[in-house]
């Protein structure tokens, strides 16, 4: 299999600052979206390329891992070895220390998650490479990375779910994580989060792994939260429906006045612009408010109220 070059593929420097990774891949990733080159078949392949390299840079762990082969990798191939054979050697016998400790693909993959689609020289290099070896001998991590290796098998993620309401995930929030051992850590909930979010906290994990925070947001009792837009119930009474007037809506962090036009019917909406939920990714983003207008009919009508109500029906009905 061929090397990969992944700073090639994002077009930058290998002295790259993840802010510079993290601006090439968004701008590769959108220019060679398949959806938006269907006329391009090498659109996909090259869609896939750039993920893949965005996986492994802008993961310091991966990042370094990456360094330490490539280099390894191009002075084998300057030797005059082919690519194929390079493998061979690192899951030789050499690497096979008594007392070593080797893990399987299950422990490999808790270690840096999934790596479905992508290609075989990322299985290579992140997945089989911690199991066996192409001629399928068994490789042990610390003869093949040293300390680092070591250091890698004793680390693991932690997912935690993290239980907040909507007004929390408005403004942000915090919350305590305890460990068994006594050690506890402030954790940070930005602006923007959504049930599905995930909140990383690199290294809180066991042994240098990171602690992921599984965000669920509660529903609220009078805002629906619908992306980063809220919908919100406006009850009107038939007297300003008909007639016009203005209303008080209670938005997720201020009342507002809506205006009401004369005639509006029941279940009309208005779009309150910049009163919905922060982005996530920009929080001086907002979302809309959309207002669902909610005309309430009067009850225990007074006998007058009842008369005047039949005039209008008369007047109504002869117009």
């Amino acid at each position: 299999m061929d090397y990969k070059d992944y700073y090639n593929i994002l077009g930058v420097p290998k002295t790259a600052s993840q802010d510079e990774i993290k601006k090439a891949y968004r701008k590769l990733a959108r220019k060679y979206h398949p959806d938006l080159n269907k006329d391009d078949p090498q659109a996909e392949q090259r869609f896939k390329d750039i993920n893949e390299a965005n996986e492994v840079l802008s993961d310091a762990e991966k990042r370094k891992m990456y360094d330490q082969f490539g280099s390894q990798w191009q002075q084998y191939q300057r030797a005059g070895g082919r690519a194929d054979d390079f493998w061979s050697q690192w899951a030789g016998q050499g690497y096979g220390n008594q007392g070593a400790r080797t893990v399987n693909s299950d422990q490999f993959e808790q270690m840096f998650g999934g790596s479905g689609g992508f290609s075989d020289f990322f299985e290579a290099l992140f997945g089989q490479m911690g199991a066996r070896g192409p001629g399928g001998q068994q490789v042990n991590f610390n003869d093949v990375f040293g300390q680092q290796g070591q250091s890698l098998r004793r680390s693991r993620d932690v997912e935690h779910m993290i239980e907040i309401s909507l007004a929390e995930a408005f403004y942000g929030t915090s919350r305590t994580i305890q460990w068994e051992n006594g050690r506890s850590i402030e954790a940070k909930i930005p602006r923007g989060v959504k049930t599905g979010s995930r909140v990383r906290l690199k290294g809180q994990g066991q042994d240098g792994g990171h602690l992921y925070l599984s965000i669920k947001v509660n529903p609220d009792r009078q805002l629906k939260r619908d992306g980063d837009n809220l919908r919100a119930k406006v009850p009107v009474d038939l007297y300003t429906a008909v007639l016009g007037g203005q209303v008080d809506v209670s938005t997720i962090d201020r009342t507002v006045k809506l205006t009401i036009p004369a005639g509006t019917a029941n279940g009309k909406q208005f779009r309150l612009r910049g009163l919905g939920m922060p982005n996530l990714k920009n929080p001086e983003e907002r979302g809309n408010l959309i207002a669902t207008l909610d005309v309430q009919l009067p009850t225990d009508l007074s006998d007058e109220e009842k008369e005047l109500f039949e005039k209008l029906r008369e007047i109504r009905k002869y117009k």
